[in-house]
């Protein structure tokens, strides 16, 4: 099964007189249980890409299909209910919230989008963040665990609603090269356990080199979608 299939995709900003063209003519399709890169100089339609797949931000012309669904024309309540059903994130910045505990971080969109009992709800964060190395440190908050261990977090509160797709924008920057090391085989660790779609935009060598297919691209066009370990 396809998880992602583009079809012509486009997206337009308006300003004024002027009109930036940041996405233009994209097709291509992402197989369930895929580990992709998106890379390519800044500005050129990386996180604009992401944020459409992610139901952000409404394509302005093609079609877009995520997980068998046409995107392209929902309203922004219908997005959002459909994001917090079937699309994770895990960010450079973490974006955990710090008046949370790790636990309750990771149990937050199960609050806000999935109404779980609590049994439930707590027999599922502590699997994820059993899964994820983390079982231990459900009582702290993110102040009180590394940068590493932040991202870690990060994975499970994104699979933690059995997400059928996952989109990291930059999962790496703010980590050291063995700290970065290790999210990356955290994250395909969880592929092949849960079966969950990576998707990545990034310019670190570390995450491309373990990509299984890579899209290059550059002002807003789709230069080559290849498979295989390197740039």
């Amino acid at each position: 099964m396809s998880v992602v299939v583009a079809n012509q995709l486009e997206k337009t900003y308006v300003s004024g007189d002027i009109a930036v063209h940041a996405i233009q003519g994209v097709s291509f399709t992402i197989e369930e249980g895929s580990f992709v890169s998106f890379v390519g100089p800044s500005g050129s339609g990386k996180s604009t890409l992401l944020n459409m797949i992610g139901c952000l931000d409404p394509p302005s012309k093609g079609s877009l299909q995520v997980v068998g669904k046409d995107i392209s024309s929902l309203n922004r309540q219908q997005a959002a209910r459909f994001r917090g059903e079937h699309i994770g994130f895990v960010f450079q910045d973490f974006n955990l919230l710090p008046v949370l505990t790790v636990f309750e971080n990771v149990e937050y969109p199960l609050l806000m989008v999935q109404n779980w009992p609590k049994k439930k709800r707590t027999e599922r964060v502590n699997e994820l963040l059993k899964a994820v190395g983390m079982g231990d440190q459900g009582h702290k908050f993110p102040s009180q665990v590394s940068g590493g261990q932040k991202q870690r977090v990060a994975v499970a509160r994104a699979l933690v609603t059995n997400a059928s797709l996952v989109l990291a924008d930059e999962p790496t920057a703010n980590l050291d090269r063995t700290t970065a090391n290790h999210v990356i085989e955290l994250m395909k660790k969880m592929r092949d356990e849960f079966g969950t779609s990576f998707i990545f935009s990034t310019h670190d060598p570390k995450v491309v080199n373990n990509a299984e297919k890579i899209f290059t691209l550059e002002d807003g066009k789709l230069l080559q979608g290849e498979g295989g370990n390197h740039v």
